[in-house]
């Protein structure tokens, strides 16, 4: 299998529209989460580039789908954060609406890396993530981050949990702790995305 080498990514775009994305060729990956998941430095760590997303004390700062480019044919895709930021309502919708067309019509889309703050994992808005993401049948991988803020012996038991509740997704869902401070799951991040982002 050929491995992503991910310290080489550069920002490719942003886009607010459909109409501003990429090309539709080659592969990307996603990442989605709660304003407040972590995403920015999950993107940060698992790349190794740690201006590369920027992360912010006011969750919500990304408004747009930023295109970060591995290689001419192999992007990361930071999506919006959800659920948490303080915008007006008619800025909520656009955002919905556009990250589900974003969803639902990206071809070259191969799967999505969904984050939750490990102290609370699965919200309303993650299950709406995962159901869109099962809707189109798309993989997704949850990393539980911020693994750090709680002792090894309760993350592994939220872990179970969570995995527990999610047992009738097996197929297309997988689970792992993560957290950008430690370093810990970024090997496993990568495998994922090793797999998903093939040629």
């Amino acid at each position: 299998m050929d491995t992503v080498n991910y310290n080489q990514i550069k920002f490719l775009k942003s886009a607010q529209e459909s109409s501003n994305l990429p090309p539709d060729l080659g592969a990307e990956v996603a990442f989605a989460g709660r304003s407040n998941a972590g995403k920015s430095s999950a993107l940060n760590a698992i790349t190794g580039v740690h201006r590369l997303a920027r992360t912010s004390k006011t969750p919500g700062r990304t408004q747009l789908i930023n295109f970060f480019q591995l290689d001419p044919n192999r992007r990361l895709v930071d999506l919006p954060g959800y659920g948490y930021a303080k915008v007006p309502e008619k800025v909520k919708l656009h955002w919905q609406r556009f990250l589900s067309e974003y969803i639902a019509q990206r071809q070259c889309l191969k799967g999505i890396i969904l984050m939750m703050d490990i102290r609370h994992p699965l919200t309303p808005l993650d299950w709406q993530m995962i159901e869109w993401a099962g809707s189109y049948q798309l993989p997704l991988h949850i990393l539980l981050t911020k693994a750090d803020k709680l002792k090894k012996g309760i993350a592994r038991q939220t872990l179970l949990s969570v995995q527990k509740t999610l047992s009738g997704y097996e197929d297309w869902i997988s689970i792992q702790l993560f957290s950008a401070f430690s370093g810990d799951g970024i090997i496993t991040v990568h495998e994922v995305l090793d797999k998903w982002l093939q040629p």
